[in-house]
């Protein structure tokens, strides 16, 4: 059986959807997907041994006009009806990800009306299947493949999310046994506040260990440049691109971070980590270990988001964590 998967944005969401297709390889023998995916996170599922053909999509740079959109989009549709498949899933909900997948051959699932962000997105499915809004993202990634796929729901079964670790990626400066810690999120209601992050890191660089702070944008690369002004081992990455990023927290001994979708990629990679979510329910958005998998603990309640509770849980969970194996 080969695939379609249409999941395109954003990196918590594409990770979402990995512990579905690994369990639909595990139950239906030889199964095999396509995937499109917006161009920037190509990389992750291409990580998935599950995945035969990654197809980018650039939908944000052609609506700004931006390379030769017209050629380009043309190519992506050659590239969407090189094959008919068994199955077209929509996984995203959105009119703009069910658009796409109108232009796939083959017959087309999706979510149910209720259970899409979008509804308008379900009149493009000739099988609808619900999976309520309310569970975790990868709950209900899986309950949507495996009614799609006709299996039984294994949304109660261990987590996997199947991923093959990139090469490792290393930074001039930053101390060969490190933590990322991600301080930028997408929305500013999500951050933890600087103030508390100081002694955070203080007490990491206290237990020998380095700190490796990423940014995205401006604002985010000013507070980590004040942060490390006050760490003797405090390095700020370059910009780096995703799978240069994915390396570098491949081969980390963990990662502290908010609410952003590289804390569910460090727990794709089995990192031992601490989730900081002062304006998200984790039981919606936190970033989950697979079974046997090291620690990974999000903390919600305001006693537990103290920097003197973060790093005690830190010194517990992580600071004694094996220092991962690099080739």
């Amino acid at each position: 059986m080969h695939i379609l998967i249409v999941k395109m944005t954003s990196l918590g969401d594409v990770i979402h959807m990995l512990p579905a297709l690994t369990e639909a390889a595990t139950q239906i023998p030889g199964l095999r997907a396509d995937w499109v995916v917006e161009e920037g996170y190509a990389a992750i599922p291409a990580w998935h041994p599950a995945v035969t053909r990654v197809i980018p999509s650039a939908l944000r740079r052609w609506r700004g006009g931006q390379g030769h959109p017209w050629r380009e989009m043309a190519a992506f549709r050659r590239a969407i009806q090189a094959r008919r498949y068994d199955l077209v899933l929509d996984a995203q909900g959105l009119i703009k990800s069910a658009l796409v997948s109108l232009l796939a051959y083959g017959p087309r699932a999706g979510l149910a009306r209720g259970s899409a962000r979008e509804s308008l997105a379900c009149l493009a499915y000739a099988r609808r299947y619900p999976a309520p809004r309310e569970l975790h993202a990868i709950t209900r990634n899986r309950l949507l493949t495996a009614q799609a796929l006709g299996y039984p729901c294994g949304a109660e079964a261990e987590l996997r999310y199947g991923l093959s670790a990139p090469p490792p990626f290393t930074v001039t400066g930053l101390a060969a046994d490190y933590v990322v810690c991600l301080h930028g999120t997408a929305r500013p209601e999500k951050e933890y506040p600087e103030r508390d992050w100081a002694p955070v890191l203080a007490s990491i660089v206290a237990s020998g260990l380095g700190v490796a702070l990423p940014w995205g944008n401006a604002r985010e690369k000013a507070r980590a440049e004040r942060l490390a002004s006050r760490l003797s081992g405090g390095v700020v990455l370059p910009r780096l691109e995703l799978p240069e990023l994915a390396g570098l927290i491949a081969a980390a001994r963990g990662v502290i971070g908010v609410d952003t979708g590289l804390m569910h990629l460090a727990a794709a990679f089995q990192k031992p980590g601490i989730g900081l979510y002062p304006a998200t329910p984790p039981q919606r958005y936190g970033a989950y270990a697979e079974a046997n998998a090291p620690a990974l603990v999000n903390l919600s309640l305001p006693e537990d988001l103290t920097p003197e509770s973060v790093a005690r849980r830190f010194e517990r969970d992580m600071s004694l964590a094996p220092r991962p194996v690099t080739p």
